[in-house]
């Protein structure tokens, strides 16, 4: 057992609520066998007794806000099958937070703050010069493809849609280069998931963000979806994804569509707290620092 990894853990931990009291969000516990596990075509729950449990507490939190509390987080336990390499695990612990009123340059400043207060927590220095650039200029500038013109076949795929082949060319020649602390916003409006579109003629992008510290995917955050239709709409062409791939499709959460419809304007934004803990202490992966299951 990993004890000074446990310590540098509770350390963070501690810092992170801490943080999030002295800026007046409320913690609110959610549950982890829920009807649907997840939405994206990409992300496979496990199930659980005629449930699933959680990936993310996202449709759960999102209901608390549409109910009226405005500043909400949870950090606990959530799951994936299908997850391997030393930065993935089936069981994680994620952070996830939700302000009302709060655009995405909010978020991305709280990012930053909350880094910085996990890194005095275990006594060392902040990651600094984080940068902001857009998916099409990052990949314009590591690859030399302009990604708002460019065919699947341009991005290097065979055989494939236009997102496969993103995401192939993405983790094989722009991740690799993602060593400075990032955020990275604008991304294809075909990879909204959750999050609201701006419809512009050359390049439509989904209002959401990513963050990489380290060269590790740290967090997601969406400016998030307000409407319920078109919640609707995302499911079923997720699930119409997933019945091409040869997978069973996502429930439907019903409760949390017709929440999407009382959502005020609002940003959400989920990190992995594991993901944290190990690339402040310079760790390979996310293993030290946990309980493992014997």
């Amino acid at each position: 057992m990993d004890i000074p990894g446990l310590r540098a853990r509770a350390r963070v931990l501690h810092a992170l609520r801490t943080w999030f009291h002295d800026h007046g969000y409320l913690e609110v516990p959610t549950p982890v066998r829920v009807p649907s596990g997840a939405m994206e075509p990409h992300l496979h729950p496990i199930a659980a007794s005629g449930a699933w449990l959680r990936t993310s507490p996202e449709f759960a939190l999102k209901r608390v806000v549409a109910g009226g509390l405005p500043r909400v987080y949870e950090i606990g336990p959530c799951f994936r099958d299908q997850e391997g390499g030393s930065w993935h695990g089936d069981e994680f612990t994620m952070l996830e937070w939700y302000r009302v009123g709060a655009e995405l340059v909010d978020l991305m400043q709280e990012v930053e703050d909350l880094v910085a207060a996990a890194a005095s927590a275990l006594e060392r220095p902040a990651p600094a010069g984080w940068r902001r650039v857009g998916v099409r200029d990052l990949v314009l500038e590591t690859t030399g493809r302009d990604v708002a013109s460019s065919t699947a076949a341009d991005l290097g795929g065979v055989n494939e849609g236009w997102d496969d082949a993103f995401f192939r060319l993405w983790v094989s020649e722009v991740e690799p280069q993602l060593r400075e602390p990032v955020v990275i916003d604008e991304w294809p409006a075909s990879q909204a998931a959750l999050a609201r579109v701006v419809e512009r003629t050359a390049w439509p992008t989904a209002q959401r963000f990513e963050v990489f510290l380290g060269g590790v995917e740290l967090a997601n955050a969406f400016f998030e979806l307000g409407d319920p239709v078109e919640q609707r709409r995302r499911f079923a062409t997720a699930n119409e994804e997933r019945l091409a791939l040869g997978l069973s499709p996502h429930p439907v959460d019903e409760a949390f569509v017709e929440a999407t419809g009382r959502l005020p304007r609002c940003s959400g934004i989920a990190l992995g707290v594991d993901r944290l803990v190990a690339a402040l202490c310079g760790w390979p992966g996310i293993t030290p620092g946990r309980v493992e299951v014997a």
